[in-house]
């Protein structure tokens, strides 16, 4: 960032009064340009026996299988986001069943909020964003084309879950700038 989203002036590298890391701040006005991580919501949906995925028609990741999901919204809770982005990728109205996963990426500064949600009568389509959209059994989870580590995991979480009828919250860090290998 070289210019000030408030004024226009220029900025520069410090460490504003009373913090403790570097933040871009601007030469005029003084405004603090804080960068946090981005929140990203979506839904593990289910329908009898098998999970949505989208095959994504966007980068990053073109052509690969993902959940639906995406970056949340102002004014929206993670609720709505997840509701939301399930219809913009996948055509689908959900009802939503609880908080299921959510995962701390910090090397890409990112939060991933999953909700367990249920398909509504079975109808679903593809977005713009979305090359197709299908149902998978478990056994036919196309496990090698999936998009992100976060679809992965949840999708292993799920699976083992639904052995024992027990659908807990899952909170786990995938990578770290320190362990690259989430």
């Amino acid at each position: 960032m070289n210019c000030c989203v408030k004024c226009g002036h220029p900025t520069t590298e410090k460490i504003p009064l009373g913090d403790s890391k570097v933040r871009q701040v601007c030469t005029h006005c003084g405004n603090i340009h804080y960068e946090n991580p981005k929140v990203i919501c979506g839904a593990l949906v289910t329908w009898q026996d098998k999970v949505l995925l989208c095959r994504r028609a966007i980068e990053p990741r073109y052509g690969l299988w993902t959940l639906p999901a995406g970056y949340m919204e102002l004014f929206e809770t993670m609720e709505q986001g997840a509701a939301r982005e399930t219809w913009e990728e996948a055509e689908a109205k959900i009802e939503i069943e609880s908080l299921y996963c959510m995962y701390n990426i910090p090397r890409i500064g990112q939060i991933y909020v999953l909700f367990k949600a249920n398909l509504v009568d079975g109808q679903f389509g593809a977005g713009p964003e979305t090359i197709e959209s299908r149902l998978f059994a478990e056994d036919e989870i196309p496990w090698e084309e999936l998009a992100f580590p976060s679809v992965q995991h949840t999708l292993r979480h799920y699976f083992e879950d639904r052995k024992q009828q027990q659908f807990p919250m899952h909170l786990e860090t995938i990578g770290s700038r320190i362990d690259e290998t989430g």
